[in-house]
């Protein structure tokens, strides 16, 4: 049983307050599932990197090279299912790169 303190008094946990305690205890990720959350930190990044240039008041006159990049960014993750494959990605090329 695991200890719990309140109001400076120690004690066991019920069964109740174990299960509950139990409950919310997180699992860590799994080695893919952290490859994915890295990849989609990385292109959430890339996205953000690039949101201005799809604004209405853009400078940029031809955005559609803009707007299919962000989309190959989106992309990206789909089909994924193992961390070699997402080893494996390949990014797009920035327009203008």
């Amino acid at each position: 049983m695991t200890k719990i303190q309140i109001n400076d008094v120690v004690r066991d946990m019920t069964a109740e307050e174990q299960a509950e305690f139990d409950a919310r205890q997180v699992t860590p990720p799994t080695a893919f599932e952290q490859s994915m959350i890295d990849l989609r930190h990385q292109r959430n990044n890339l996205l953000m990197e690039s949101d201005w240039t799809v604004l209405a008041d853009s400078p940029i006159a031809d955005k559609t090279a803009w707007q299919n990049y962000r989309t190959e960014l989106r992309d990206l993750t789909n089909g994924l299912t193992t961390v070699e494959q997402v080893d494996a990605v390949i990014w797009p090329t920035k327009p203008g790169a």
